[in-house]
């Protein structure tokens, strides 16, 4: 899926963070897709406190455990794209990329993002048996990674989270889904679910891979969150928001 020709001319502008809060990130990445032109990724390690994530078309009392909600609310959120629902908190990854498609010569179409993003990770992941499996980023046949994506004419977005550990007690607020992959087999979250703390031993190490990965696709940009102010602020359309607290 690499093109040396391209990439070596694309410009991939990286944000770093540590611990932004999730809302906060969604609302970042619809301002740089809808409101600006340039290739970002942005990595996130973890989001400070508990919650709940869903795409745009997902509806709560399918998906969320209402009386496990009650009696712990944590934040309902709904993002601007689609794709699955989702727990997240402080031991979740958080990786997006925002490119232009003719400049990365990755097709806005679902599967084309996907299979590049396995290239990109594979290399990362070289010590365990890595795959794409569906829409998931699995190792053998276990769930540590899911995906969403937002796509226009020429740009596309892909975000992924990625468990470092999850707790347990946490994936209690999801139901099991109306639709589920195939590979899933009707398997628990327990049995269907894996991290990779066991794999990879600290976390700034998966951050170090991810960033010299990028430099073999890119030539990368290190930005700051306030050097995005500006992006912010341009008008936009606005759809993430909190549907429950």
């Amino acid at each position: 899926m690499r093109n040396d020709t391209a990439s070596s001319h694309a410009v991939l502008n990286l944000l770093h963070l540590n611990a932004c809060p999730i809302i906060i990130q969604l609302q970042l990445e619809e301002a740089l897709l809808r409101s600006d032109l340039g290739n970002w990724c942005i990595i996130n390690e973890g989001t400070p406190s508990p919650a709940i994530v869903m795409g745009i078309s997902g509806r709560s009392d399918l998906l969320v455990n209402d009386s496990k909600w009650q009696k712990a609310p944590i934040p309902i959120i709904k993002r601007f794209s689609g794709g699955g629902t989702v727990v997240v908190d402080h031991n979740t990854f958080f990786v997006t990329f925002i490119c232009n498609s003719a400049e990365l010569q990755v097709p806005c179409y679902p599967d084309k993002i996907l299979k590049w993003t396995e290239s990109f990770y594979q290399p990362i992941f070289s010590q365990v048996n890595f795959g794409l499996k569906e829409n998931d980023y699995v190792i053998d046949d276990r769930k540590f990674g899911g995906n969403a994506q937002y796509l226009t004419k020429n740009r596309w977005l892909h975000h992924s989270s990625l468990l470092w550990d999850f707790d347990a007690d946490n994936m209690e607020y999801l139901l099991f889904p109306p639709k589920t992959p195939a590979y899933r087999q009707q398997r628990s979250h327990a049995d269907f679910l894996c991290c990779l703390r066991p794999h990879l031993l600290k976390k700034a190490l998966f951050t170090e891979k991810i960033i010299s990965a990028l430099s073999n696709f890119f030539h990368v940009n290190p930005v700051t969150m306030d050097e995005t102010d500006s992006i912010i602020n341009r008008p936009h359309r606005k759809t993430t928001t909190i549907i429950k607290r």
